[in-house]
């Protein structure tokens, strides 16, 4: 069976033009021009997708909250004015259905469940500057303005659409995307391909939006900008996916089918597609329609994997037909798994993120997150491997050197120890051996290596090649054993400072890069350090000054207070779990 358009001879009631109808294999849509955004200015603004409110925020949610957030407070480092938008999407025959199941009123469900996404990205350290929800009367403004534009350039238009819809996925589906499965009763459904979702065949008179005319300029567009859509991988799955004709699109539903949205202007019989409703957030945070230019030219996505059908082949076409600028970039990153297989509330494997920052620390899960996840492949989480990680690299490696640094066994006088250009001179012949001259290289070009990394959406790289650092500079300490070194010897006394010296730069450096990743744990290293907020941007990442023979603002400041340690150790489940046995047969033995 194939999916079929029939068109009606009535348009859409703001444009009275559009009875002539245009079928769906018509020539392509004649201008709108493709414009790209400006990169010359120093704005930058980041979104989430807005999430669902059909169920409480999962594993996957956060992650998208924590690589934006990330990527904001990177170019706030940099000196950029940024911007950072997440929230809700609260509408949709979807969550009419959940809010009716709930007994419920629609707006009362989606302000719960939007709260807890709320909540759970306040207690994360997400500083998003905006939290839309689509149920707002901003958004509803914009929508319908959007809508208004597209029907005035004439690319919506009254038809009837009969094919394949998952409401799960708020989705249209070809017949090609679509299979056949057997239900828990053993009966014969018509499922998603990719989502694995449940489809049913729907024949209704609604509106249509002309995306068969965007698909040549949508090539253009991608294979002119190969970096519009990262990973590559996507960027050529997108472009797969365009070398098959477009079908029109449905950008309506029936009223009688679907109360719970917003109303097409002047045609209360029929409710705005979710979809086009949900994307055109990223335009009502900046403004749209007034004075939006500013922050839409230098907008930038990030997606899952999931949505990046209706990030990369609508919402440009939206766009292009609006006559607005495309997104500078689309970021795409996969799924986490649990032990292997997909998180379902079937399989009881759903992972908590609230309950896992409590138990790891808001800092340590978003340390594991964003260096663990790879953004073109699944990833695996297990406590496990939370609890390994941030006892080897926050714990053991990051806060160990920190505690030997400033420890008053090492540092009695508890400050930023001066630098002897003798022990350590630009030409070799000092105390330094070739090891520690090639570690003052790599921390040297360490903030070059991360901003590329960050450019390539690679953070597990960018904190990767700290991690790499962190070592060395372990291990510097460790060859060198200053505790080793005769207080009472000028030479020794000179060789001790200078290694103090070096090791608290090489971590002043970590603690001013890793601010995006763990702002708790940087504030907390930096403020031991004595470095002071006004000293912590990336302007004042000029490592070791000293070994260019130039002036250190902090040789000689006095360390800030001792706080404690920088991140406890985790002690993994099972180790508390045989903890726990012993203590109860302990207090059975009484």
């Amino acid at each position: 069976m194939r999916t079929r358009f029939l068109f009606l001879t009535r348009g859409c009631k703001a444009v009275p033009e559009l009875h002539k109808i245009v079928l769906a294999n018509a020539a392509p849509v004649k201008n709108p021009e493709i414009r790209y955004a400006s990169t010359e200015n120093r704005n930058y603004y980041i979104t989430t997708p807005i999430f669902y409110v059909n169920a409480s925020p999962h594993l996957g949610h956060l992650y998208s909250a924590v690589i934006a957030d990330c990527f904001h407070r990177h170019k706030q480092l940099q000196g950029f004015n940024s911007r950072f938008a997440t929230g809700t999407d609260e509408h949709g025959l979807k969550i009419q259905q959940a809010a009716e199941a709930a007994g419920k009123e629609p707006l009362e469900f989606c302000t719960t469940v939007s709260e807890r996404f709320r909540h759970l990205f306040s207690s994360c350290n997400i500083s998003n500057t905006d939290y839309i929800r689509t149920t707002e009367q901003r958004h509803h403004r914009a929508v319908q303005h959007f809508w208004s534009v597209l029907c005035s350039k004439g690319l919506i238009y009254k038809g009837s659409y009969e094919g394949w819809y998952s409401t799960q996925d708020e989705s249209f589906l070809t017949p090609s995307q679509v299979t056949t499965a057997l239900d828990s009763t053993g009966k014969e459904i018509k499922v998603s391909l990719e989502s694995g979702h449940k489809v049913e065949w729907m024949k209704e008179e609604n509106y249509m939006f002309r995306l068969s005319g965007f698909r040549s300029q949508l090539l253009d567009w991608l294979r002119e900008n190969p970096r519009a859509i990262q990973p590559e991988r996507f960027h050529h799955s997108v472009l797969q996916w365009l070398q098959e004709e477009l079908p029109d699109l449905s950008v309506s539903r029936q009223k009688s089918r679907l109360q719970w949205g917003i109303p097409v202007p002047e045609d209360d019989g029929q409710t705005i597609y979710v979809w086009l409703d949900a994307l055109v957030n990223y335009l009502t945070v900046v403004g749209y329609p007034h004075n939006h230019e500013r922050w839409w030219n230098v907008a930038h996505h990030i997606i899952g994997k999931d949505i990046l059908k209706f990030h990369a082949i609508y919402w440009p076409s939206f766009l292009l037909g609006a006559g607005l600028p495309l997104p500078q970039t689309i970021h795409v990153h996969s799924h986490w798994t649990v032990a292997g297989k997909k998180m379902s509330k079937s399989l009881g494997n759903v992972i908590d993120p609230q309950e896992r920052s409590q138990l790891f620390t808001t800092d340590g899960l978003r340390y594991f997150l964003l260096r663990q996840g790879v953004p073109d492949t699944d990833c695996d989480y297990r406590d496990d491997k939370v609890v390994k990680l941030l006892n080897a690299e926050l714990a053991d490696a990051l806060g160990g050197l920190l505690n030997r640094c400033t420890a008053t066994a090492l540092n009695p006088a508890q400050v930023y120890a001066s630098f002897c250009p003798d022990s350590f001179p630009r030409e070799r012949g000092g105390r330094a051996d070739d090891e520690d001259y090639r570690m003052l290289e790599s921390v040297r070009h360490l903030p070059a290596v991360v901003e590329q990394h960050f450019e390539d959406m690679h953070v597990y790289k960018a904190l990767e090649a700290v991690s790499t650092c962190v070592r060395q500079t372990n291990g510097f300490v460790q060859r060198h054993a200053p505790w080793k070194l005769d207080r009472k010897d000028s030479a020794d006394q000179r060789w001790l400072g200078t290694i103090i010296h070096v090791s608290l730069e090489c971590l002043r450096i970590y603690g001013t890069l890793l601010q995006p990743v763990v702002p708790e744990i940087s504030n907390k290293l930096l403020s031991r350090l004595g470095v002071q907020p006004h000293e912590r941007s990336w302007t004042n990442l000029n490592f070791l000054p000293r070994f260019e023979g130039k002036d250190c603002p902090f040789e000689g400041r006095a360390l800030g207070s001792d706080s404690g340690v920088l991140f406890s150790r985790l002690e993994s489940q099972r180790a508390d779990q045989q903890k726990n046995r012993k203590m109860e047969k302990g207090s059975n033995l009484r």
